[in-house]
């Protein structure tokens, strides 16, 4: 009989004034048996709109039901067999607005948990598998990833279970793009990222760091170099400001900076001597998950005020209801329907003030959202020494502009087929944020998946 409670098994989680100190997991995770009363709420529905809400597709119902029989194992071995990152899609998807949006048990009442059980099922492999990956059988035909990020790690993987002969060619020093630069510790441990790259190189896939194509190697160059075919999966790395006077200060980041700082190069770490600022009261421009991510880990390393400064208000903030649930929890102030005009500089030329106005909801805009509208003379100073804009980032110029035949569109994305995923160029595919813009996780895994699928296609034929 399913467990008819209309609300979710809670997840356990750090103490909000515990958390805001340090950079460990803020969910601790479920225990084998929370996971079984969580999913025998489950219906096992007969059309599985779940299934439907998901961008790669997971046999929902299916996973789930082992996991309410125990068999967690079992459970696993059905996610992977779509899903390349079980362990970070059960951290980091939107499941709300994806598979548990869909779930029948949500019209009266909480959505089962799948986001949840998944990552529960992840760990619990981790934890206890002593089971070794297996290398596929090689086909003899290579194909060139650029981009270590979950688009190029999905395509990888599932062209390395084909038996293609894949490498990877990643920028920065160690693989994982978003995952490991942009996402801080206490949402997604690296040494899960970590471990599900190990997984990747264990079926044969090379990962070459510190190549950034377009300096280092061309498109044309690799397949000079035998590759016959190429996914681009390099991100949306290129970050945004708004142009307004004092953006050049001393104490002024991107929120990709700032990021990549903490958690790439270890800022919180006091044996790591990366160069970031220790600062008293932080202003963070945006209401995406990034600005969320930027604002929890200002106050992690010291800050006393941290504000979120938004031009809309809360119910149109983009940013994940946990995210912004769990920053309210850890002293994170919201300064809603204010936007920046000025940043104000001390005598040292360094960040005293943020000049702000106050906001106003008109009518709604393109994207259906109210469009803020500015109060005249509601000009205020906000009092902080450091400035963060997450206000969103565009994909870096670099490849489109050292591959001849690459067509993009009005914002610098790659122009692609969204059925196949190949660009304007033959052989080449691309996918996630190259294409989209700063999207999701799990959006950039579809496209990977997606590009494999087409990639094995056109490659069966030449």
């Amino acid at each position: 009989m399913p467990n008819m409670s209309l609300t979710k098994v809670p997840m356990p989680e750090q103490d909000p004034n515990v958390r805001n100190k340090n950079f460990l997991e803020v969910s601790t995770g479920y225990t084998p048996e929370m996971a079984i009363e969580e999913a025998s709420r489950c219906l096992n529905c007969k059309n599985k709109p779940c299934v439907n809400g998901c961008p790669v597709n997971v046999r929902i119902p299916e996973f789930v039901a082992k996991v309410a029989a125990g068999e967690f194992e079992a459970a696993y071995e059905i996610i992977t067999s779509t899903n390349g990152l079980p362990a970070v899609c059960g951290r980091v998807c939107p499941q709300e607005n994806q598979c548990e949006g869909k779930c029948v048990r949500g019209i009266k009442g909480e959505s089962v948990s799948i986001g949840r059980l998944e990552r529960f099922c992840a760990d619990y492999h981790m934890a206890n598998s002593t089971a070794k990956v297996e290398k596929p059988q090689s086909n003899g035909k290579k194909v060139a990833i650029i981009g270590a990020g979950p688009a190029g790690l999905t395509c990888a993987g599932d062209l390395a279970k084909k038996g293609y002969e894949v490498t990877v060619f990643e920028a920065f020093h160690t693989a994982g793009g978003v995952l490991v630069y942009g996402i801080p510790e206490f949402r997604l441990p690296k040494a899960i990222v970590k471990k599900e790259v190990e997984n990747l190189e264990a079926m044969g896939v090379e990962i070459k760091t510190n190549m950034v194509i377009g300096r280092v190697l061309s498109i044309d160059e690799l397949f000079e170099m035998g590759y016959k075919a190429c996914f681009v999966g390099s991100g949306a790395g290129l970050p945004s400001f708004m142009g307004i006077e004092g953006e050049d200060l001393v104490g002024v980041y991107s929120a990709n900076e700032y990021l990549t700082r903490t958690n790439l190069m270890k800022a919180y770490l006091e044996d790591y001597d990366t160069p970031i600022i220790k600062s008293k009261s932080v202003a963070v421009v945006g209401g995406g998950n990034v600005a969320m991510d930027a604002a929890r880990c200002a106050k992690r390393l010291g800050a006393e005020d941290v504000y979120i400064v938004y031009r809309r208000g809360m119910e149109e903030m983009p940013a994940r209801k946990e995210e912004i649930h769990h920053a309210m929890e850890e002293g994170i102030i919201f300064k809603n329907l204010n936007n920046p005009v000025k940043i104000l500089p001390d005598e040292n030329g360094r960040v005293r003030a943020m000049e702000c106005v106050e906001m106003e909801l008109g009518e709604p805009d393109e994207s259906g959202r109210r469009r803020p509208v500015v109060k005249e003379g509601s000009n205020f100073e906000l009092p902080v020494d450091t400035v963060i804009m997450a206000i969103g980032t565009s994909p870096n110029p670099l490849i489109r502009s050292t591959t001849p035949g690459l067509d993009t569109n009005k914002r610098g994305c790659l122009v692609v087929n969204e059925e196949t995923m190949q660009t304007t160029r033959e052989g080449v595919y691309a996918g996630g944020d190259a294409v989209t813009g700063a999207a999701t996780v799990i959006l950039a895994m579809g496209a990977g998946k997606q590009a494999a699928k087409s990639i094995d296609e056109y490659l069966s034929k030449n």
